[in-house]
This record gives C-alpha cells, structure tokens and sequence, in this order.
C-alpha cells in the first residue's frame, strides 16, 4: 500500500518538479513556509487511496490535517518534505509515508522519485529500492565526533539556545551540511553520514524517517533521549555511540 502511495505521489512530483508557473502560497504569519499545487495534489491522491483502500485507519497529513481511525493505525503523510527545495529545483525533497501504531512508527517510506530511489524500513529490515534493485540499508559505525558528519536543514535552527546546542555539536565534527531535508534522513540510513540534528519538526517530518533509520540500525531520539515521533528537537545517529556522544552536548540547552 506504501508503495501506490508513492507511486501515485510521485506522478504528480515529477509532473510539476523544475517546472516554470508553479504556484506557491506562504502558510507562515511571518517568514516563509511555501506551500504548493502539488504539496496539495498530492496528499489528496494518496488520502483518497487510503478512503478506499483502508477506510477505517486513520490519517495524518500535513496539508489537510487529521482524520481518526478504528484500528490503532495512522498513515503519517508529508506529501513533499522540503518544499523550499522542490521550488528551488534541488532534489533533497521527498515523500514520506509512515504507519504508526500506539507504540509510534512501524514502517517507513522515504522517496525520492526525480533520482529513482526509495528507501524504506520496518519490521526489522531496511532496504533501498532503485531501478527494481533491492540494496540491504545499513547506517554507519562511526563512533567519535571528530569523524562524523552531520547535516541539518536550516542553518538558523531553532531557538537561539537550540542553535547554541547545535553548534556545540558541530564545532566538534568533521564536516557539516545544511538544506538536506528528509534527503539527509535517507543517507544516514544508507550510511553516507553519521547524524541528524534538527529543531521544530512536526509528526509528519519524522516518523517515516524513524522507522527507516531504526531498521537500519540507527536511533532516533529527541534531545533528551526520549521518544522523537511527536517532532520536535530531534537528534538521529547511525549508532549507539555517536549517539551518546552528541546527545551528551544537546542535554544541557534542552533542559535549560
């Protein structure tokens, strides 16, 4: 079911992606925080799938909000996590489609549909699917910061204090990459880099990436250390080490 979602999303992506006239509104009072035609189109495609196909589960979207289900399953969507880079022509934007339970995330689907590749992970496996070949998706055994390399989405992350966290942690890496989106989520489970370190994140931005990456082996917390599913302050490692590591310098600002 994940798979026709994405395909039925991906139609639509791929239709509008680098493409002149495409409409964009500002959800944000202040800033800008885009939204598009097809952040919109999409999400309808893949909730009317899931009306006809899974009536009584419930929906999660970014675009159109909540529906509550029957069974103790939501599908989590974010129809395009990263807008700013879908309109900027980059290709670190996504699909993500999650099913959680009461537990949090049970499986995850991150696709990337303009490179072919989709990542996805749950029940204990994970796996990068392109050109109809299934690759094993494994993160990274990295376990000192000085070797690590660490991405975020916006380099103004957060809170003045959550970017005084942030920098303690980056000012102890090897390398730091900014604007990646769900992209970033994707490579660490394939295990391209280390860690994750993001602030004002939503359910519908992380919850496919938890599952993908926890099935490849990673973790996936908040910045205490708890569960991250809510969004949030959100820190994901390739591995226990790197994750104690970093976590170990995000606690105090988080407390604070």
């Amino acid at each position: 079911m994940a798979h026709r979602l994405a395909d039925a999303a991906a139609r639509i992506t791929l239709m509008q992606f680098r493409q002149p006239g495409l409409r964009t509104d500002n959800k944000a009072q202040s800033g800008f925080d885009p939204v598009t035609e097809a952040d919109r189109a999409c999400e309808a495609a893949m909730r009317g799938i899931l009306e006809d196909a899974r009536p009584h589960d419930g929906i999660l979207g970014e675009e159109f909000g909540s529906r509550p289900g029957s069974t103790g399953l939501t599908w989590i969507l974010d129809p395009i996590d990263g807008t700013r880079g879908f309109i900027a022509g980059t290709p670190t934007w996504g699909t993500l489609i999650a099913v959680a339970g009461a537990a949090g995330p049970l499986y995850g689907l991150i696709d990337q549909p303009y490179t072919g590749e989709r990542f996805e992970g749950g029940f204990g496996s994970a796996r990068l699917i392109r050109a109809g070949v299934h690759t094993p998706l494994r993160t990274g055994r990295t376990e000192r910061l000085a070797d690590a390399i660490l991405f975020t989405t916006f380099p103004e992350i957060g809170s003045a204090g959550e970017r005084a966290a942030f920098g303690r942690v980056a000012e102890r890496v090897r390398l730091t990459r900014y604007g990646m989106d769900c992209y970033a989520y994707a490579l660490l489970a394939l295990g391209q880099i280390d860690l994750v370190i993001e602030a004002g994140l939503h359910p519908y931005d992380i919850a496919a990436p938890i599952a993908v990456i926890t099935a490849a082996g990673g973790v996936v917390t908040d910045w205490r250390g708890g569960p991250a599913d809510r969004g949030g302050q959100v820190l994901a490692a390739a591995n226990p080490e790197i994750h104690a590591a970093a976590l170990a310098l995000l606690t105090s600002e988080a407390e604070s």
